[in-house]
């Protein structure tokens, strides 16, 4: 499903400040999130959800990271999951472009994907 997709094209850093968090764990969360695309690049999506999990753990109002994770999770066909990450970081950043392409791209992708399949 997801190898239409231009995934890295998708995994535009949303590293957006917010003030919730401390810039301690601000600064912590967004190296978590860094380290975890130069390992995606790569292909180690499964390292990649680490440190993005790592990343919401350490800052959970860090919106990259849950849109990270939904990258991640359709690359690994974890899509209940990569939904559910998507709205997470919707929720954080309502406004966020491209938050919203990512979902939106999924949501399209998934629903044709389920349509094709007969689901």
């Amino acid at each position: 499903m997801t190898k239409h997709r231009p995934w890295m094209l998708a995994l535009a850093l949303v590293l957006s400040a917010s003030g919730a968090a401390s810039a301690d764990a601000r600064k912590d969360a967004q190296s978590q999130v860094s380290f975890g695309i130069s390992v995606a690049q790569r292909g180690l999506w499964q390292e990649a959800v680490f440190r993005w999990e790592r990343a919401a753990e350490i800052d959970p109002t860090y919106a990259a990271a849950y849109n990270n994770l939904g990258i991640a999770f359709e690359q690994l066909g974890k899509f209940e999951q990569a939904g559910k990450a998507y709205e997470k970081a919707l929720e954080l950043e309502p406004q966020n472009l491209s938050i919203q392409q990512n979902y939106d791209l999924f949501k399209e992708i998934n629903d044709r994907a389920k349509r094709n399949s007969g689901s």
